[in-house]
């Protein structure tokens, strides 16, 4: 067995209608020539979610494999001849736990020289050091697979997924942008009905009563203020507020009345949500106790994402102090943690990423900013006799999908932290682990 392997994972390929697009799909196939050619003792591990089995809703079971191969037949070509240079192993996620449930999918996989292992989780050696890979779906109450290997034990993820992002696939080409297909890169899931408002709001809206309503929700928030100065006047205790404002107003002229008109209207507003607010509040709890009731929503979680496979892993540490490297995908957030003289790797998505960016004014939607990050890690012996952690990112221009109006309302992302792209994991040496020089920013944020 080779010390030295390549990881990636939740590559996400293939599904309904609009899911079958890869947007990665040259890139990934140029990885995989550069492997093909790299003269080295390697292993590629793909660790879950290779392939998006759940989105198929057509077609059942290994005819899945079939789907597949159709449109995709220069991807398994590719694999073929990778494979005959450098092993590729590749085990379930959530999204392709059918992978796991029938045996055929190990020799159809086989015919292309990759080796599928049905299994939650594997361990590789470096050195002397063992590398414990999962895809993380165990570890995700919605995502768990209950009875691992048989193909009727489905999460409740998986009906999640039929019923909405299947559907999203099938739906998305009728919008005026083919956005609903990028549910998939939506994290976590609590944000799909935000980023669905966004979407509407900056793109399916008739461009007519969006533009209508911008002046209203940009200055909501001031006419929250505006409110205030206003009972003051109204009820005697304080003139002097508005009367500064009609003055500054009137600097303006016309387009000081049309901002007085707008804050007038939003005071309207304002009043009329004021008195439906309390019926809707009981109404809304109610509701939500009911759905509590049967199980159907569940106390909000103010728990980091990562550190439920952060405390994982530190079980797998205590159980074999041998392990150095605890390795998973799942939440689509590459990232490296160091956990003492060990770290935790998140192998992160090849998919479109999402961040949530809010607007700086007013009540407008918030706006979901779209990037990639193509990368892998490279894990091999270290001078020292630990374990080289290399991080890399493949090079592909962010799709820049934003309109006009969102790039308005809102400033660009913040500067995300860097993953180190040479890190260095000595366990048993004393020694805290050694980050390199800094690579590519992480997706935990």
């Amino acid at each position: 067995m080779t010390d030295t392997h390549y990881l990636i994972s939740d590559l996400h390929i293939g599904g309904d209608e609009q899911l079958e697009q890869v947007d990665f799909l040259e890139e990934l196939l140029a990885f995989l020539r550069e492997l093909e050619e790299r003269d080295e003792d390697a292993e590629l591990i793909i660790n879950g979610d290779a392939f998006g089995l759940w989105e198929f809703t057509e077609v059942d079971g290994p005819a899945k494999f079939d789907a597949l191969l159709e449109r995709y037949p220069e991807l398994f070509e590719q694999l073929r001849a990778t494979g005959e240079t450098m092993p590729i192993t590749l085990i379930p996620g959530n999204h392709d736990y059918e992978l796991a449930a029938y045996d055929e999918y190990v020799d159809r996989l086989a015919e292309y020289n990759v080796t599928l292992e049905q299994a939650v989780t594997i361990t590789r050696s470096v050195g002397d050091h063992v590398v414990h890979v999962e895809h993380g779906m165990q570890r995700d109450p919605g995502n768990r697979i209950p009875d691992f290997g048989n193909p009727y034990a489905n999460p409740p993820g998986y009906f999640v997924n039929r019923q909405i992002t299947s559907r999203a696939g099938r739906l998305s080409g009728r919008g005026r942008y083919n956005w609903l297909k990028d549910i998939q890169a939506v994290t976590p899931m609590t944000q799909i009905p935000d980023w669905m408002i966004s979407n509407y709001f900056y793109r399916e809206m008739s461009p007519l009563l969006r533009y209508a309503s911008v002046p209203f929700l940009l200055l909501f928030n001031l006419a929250t203020l505006y409110l205030g100065v206003f009972l003051l006047d109204w009820t005697g205790v304080w003139s002097l507020p508005m009367t500064l404002v009609q003055d500054v107003l009137a600097l303006f002229g016309p387009v000081g009345d049309l901002v007085n008109l707008v804050l007038a209207a939003n005071l309207v507003v304002i009043g009329l949500l004021t008195l439906i607010s309390v019926p809707l509040y009981v109404f809304a709890r109610d509701v939500r106790k009911t759905l509590r009731r049967f199980g159907l929503v569940r106390p909000a979680d103010d728990q980091d994402p990562a550190e439920k496979y952060v405390d994982g892993a530190r079980e797998v540490f205590a159980e074999d102090p041998d392990v150095a490297v605890f390795v998973y995908g799942h939440t689509h957030r590459p990232s490296l943690t160091e956990v003492g003289e060990r770290v935790v790797l998140n192998t992160g998505t090849w998919l479109k990423r999402l961040r949530r960016v809010d607007p700086v004014l007013g009540v407008v939607p918030a706006v979901f900013y779209s990037s990639y990050r193509l990368n892998y890690f490279r894990l091999s012996p270290a001078d020292d006799g630990g374990v080289l952690v290399e991080y890399e990112v493949l090079d592909k221009p962010d799709p820049r999908e934003e309109t006009l109006l969102e790039r308005l309302v809102t400033r660009a992302p913040a500067r995300e932290e860097r993953i180190p792209s040479r890190t260095v994991v000595s366990p048993g040496h004393g020694d805290e682990v050694d980050a390199v020089e800094a690579g590519e920013p992480t997706a935990e944020d």
